[in-house]
């Protein structure tokens, strides 16, 4: 799944470069910055546009596996 594996094109890849990927990376990259938050629960709410991005890797990871949405 994306919450335990790293997802990204193949044809995208190169060594020492960091590729688009279809994963939780999104969604870590913003918790680091948020300087207030010590890591220890809870941890500080997304917004909402950080959350519709996620999703949306989330579903692009499923699509270009499965072939095939949620919807």
């Amino acid at each position: 799944t994306p919450d335990s594996s790293r997802f990204w094109p193949a044809n995208q890849y190169e060594v020492g470069m960091s590729p688009p990927s279809f994963d939780k990376q999104f969604l870590r990259d913003w918790l680091e910055t948020q300087k207030t938050w010590n890591k220890t629960p809870p941890a500080p709410v997304p917004p909402a546009e950080v959350l519709l991005n996620t999703e949306m890797k989330y579903r692009e990871a499923l699509i270009r596996i499965t072939g095939h949405d949620v919807d």
